[in-house]
């Protein structure tokens, strides 16, 4: 007998969006980390290290998401690596989230003019010295709006973590509808979760931008 949706079961979904928040945290931190990593190989003088990095970009681009959850969970599992549902649902949206925030960020530091390479290789500076000091400060500012844009994804994204036993948002919602059968109502409010979370970072990133605008 299905059982009417009311305070609980809105808690019950409550609670998942704590869970979709936490993996989403975990995820853009990996993704951060990797992405910083293959941006230095991307934009590397050496052909290798570029190749490297391009190789992992398109393959990761080329391919669903959905399918990065299954080999981290069940493909690893064959070899006798036992991956903790959150640990694998956290690895591979890191895996997937590094590919897009390099290019992102690849495409900040190129859009920097060639002039400010060349003023501070005239200043003496090393090429890291270059990155750190000169050209990053200012590819951050133009990173920003496309950085919390792809957070917003990844954190719809998170919803495919249900496909291997993660509970979060999604899961708990299809907890209870099937407790419930009101999937208008149950539905509607993971909406509305789901733009509680997203709206705020979308605004922040317009005030960031609008502030960081006049040191370009």
């Amino acid at each position: 007998m299905f059982r009417q949706f009311g305070l609980n079961e809105f808690l019950m979904l409550a609670s998942g969006l704590e869970w979709t928040a936490g993996l989403t945290a975990l995820a853009f931190a990996g993704s951060f980390a990797l992405g910083l990593l293959l941006l230095m190989l991307r934009i590397a003088r050496l052909v290798p290290l570029r190749a490297v990095a391009m190789a992992w970009i398109n393959a990761v681009q080329g391919t669903p998401l959905l399918g990065h959850l299954f080999v981290v969970f069940f493909g690893l599992a064959l070899f006798g690596w036992d991956v903790p549902r959150w640990a694998a649902a956290m690895t591979a949206l890191s895996v997937y989230g590094s590919a897009f925030l390099a290019d992102i960020w690849r495409g900040a530091v190129q859009a920097i003019p060639s002039g400010q390479w060349e003023a501070s290789a005239a200043l003496g500076l090393t090429r890291w010295r270059q990155l750190r000091l000169v050209v990053l400060p200012q590819a951050f500012t133009i990173a920003i709006p496309p950085t919390v844009g792809f957070l917003v994804q990844l954190i719809k994204n998170t919803s495919l973590a249900s496909v291997i036993g993660v509970v979060e948002l999604s899961r708990e919602a299809q907890l209870v509808n099937g407790a419930t059968f009101a999937p208008f109502i149950v539905y509607a409010c993971v909406c509305a979760l789901y733009f509680v979370l997203c709206y705020p970072l979308t605004a922040l990133s317009r005030r960031l931008e609008a502030r960081l605008a006049p040191a370009r």
